[in-house]
Order: C-alpha cells, then sequence, then structure tokens
C-alpha cells in the first residue's frame, strides 16, 4: 500500500518485545528521518538508539539523546526509582527537536513513567500520532484492540499498526474491521538486518 507518513510520530506497541525497535530502524531507513528515544530502560544491556543507528545506517546527527537513561531493564517507573530519580513529564519538549522525527516509547501506552503520568500521557503532551507495533501471534487480535481502544480513549490519532514477527491476513482482517484502523503493513524476519534490506522492504510496503 502507499502511505504517507507525517514529520513526527509516536511509535508504541501492544507489549514490550513485540519489534518496536526493529520498526523504528526500518522506518528510518526508508523516510530518512530522526530517532529519539526519550526513556530508555535497561541501558545495561546496551541503548536502542545505538541498535538503530547501526541497523539503519543512520549518521549519529541523525540520533536525537535520549531525555532518561536507567541502567535495570524493568518499568520505567521502577528503574528511575532504583536509581533516586522521577522522570519529570514536563522534561519532554519538541521544539528544539528535529522536524522528521520517530519517537519510540517504552513499552506500551499503559507503562508508568512515574505514579501519576503513562506512556499515554507522554504521547498526548508531544501531541503526535501513533504507531501501533503488534507481534503477528496468538492473542495479537485481542492485545491490538485494547490498545486501539486506550489511544482512542485518551484522544490521541492512531496512523495505524505494523504487524511484525510474521504474516497473518485473518489477525489483519479481524484488527481493521474491530478496530477501524488500517494495517499498513506486514513483517517478516528479515536477514540480514541491513540499511540496504531494510530500506527495501520500506518500499515494498508503503511506497
Amino acid at each position: 500500500m502507499q502511505f504517507k507518513f507525517p514529520d513526527r510520530f509516536f511509535v508504541t506497541g501492544t507489549d514490550t518485545g513485540v519489534g518496536k525497535t526493529f520498526v523504528c530502524a526500518l522506518l528510518a531507513a526508508g523516510l530518512g528521518a530522526h530517532y529519539w528515544k526519550p526513556v530508555q530502560s535497561g541501558s545495561l544491556d546496551g541503548l536502542d538508539s545505538t541498535w538503530v543507528r547501526e541497523a539503519a545506517g543512520l549518521d549519529q546527527t541523525r540520533i536525537v539523546p535520549e531525555t532518561y537513561v536507567f541502567g535495570r531493564a524493568l518499568s520505567p517507573h521502577l528503574a528511575a526509582g532504583i536509581e533516586g530519580i522521577r522522570i519529570n513529564i514536563d522534561q519532554f519538549d519538541l521544539s528544539d527537536k528535529p522536524v522528521t522525527l520517530i519517537i519510540e516509547g517504552a513499552g506500551g501506552i499503559m507503562v508508568p513513567l512515574n505514579e501519576d503520568a503513562l506512556v499515554a500521557d507522554l504521547i498526548k503532551k508531544l501531541a503526535v500520532p501513533a504507531v501501533i507495533v503488534a507481534p503477528n501471534r496468538l492473542g495479537v487480535i485481542n492485545h491490538t484492540l485494547l490498545t486501539i481502544q486506550a489511544l482512542k480513549n485518551a484522544d490521541i490519532s492512531i496512523l495505524g499498526v505494523i504487524l511484525n514477527q510474521g504474516i497473518n491476513n485473518d489477525h489483519k482482517q479481524a484488527i481493521e474491521r474491530f478496530g477501524n484502523v488500517p494495517v499498513l503493513g506486514q513483517l517478516d524476519n528479515l536477514s540480514p538486518v541491513t540499511r540496504k534490506v531494510l530500506k527495501e522492504k520500506f518500499n515494498e510496503l508503503f511506497l
């Protein structure tokens, strides 16, 4: 399908480990956009921004530094608390960020950032639309529809869904019918993950 992405949007997921970072690399390679992960947990295992930069072949200038980085691979509010830090949602601002920007969230939209704010509140504050990444496996329909409903309840615009880790047209059709949002594409495992491969897949899916 042909689809035009806006200059700025937020990539969220139905859960953690669903392939948001991989999808961000594909989109960054295809769009030539900048990448920003506002809150990074689990930095002891490496930064998502490093992986995206290397996989998508981005210049370092295309990587916007994280606002918060925590060592433990935990929910942001827990990882921050262990380090004696409180995530302040007012610290997140797009006024000094590049025009073309892919923003990656932490886990799903109901993940807490502090005792008051969720990832959904961050998306609302940034006032950008969302792309949902979901793993194409058993349970994806339920998890994706719940995420769609939560975003709609928060009055967050949804660009669509990208199904990752497999192809299943029955899942696609059910999500589009019951969620009333488009499935923008389905991704199977790509190997090797290089800038060339990512750009070719982007062109195939969206151009």
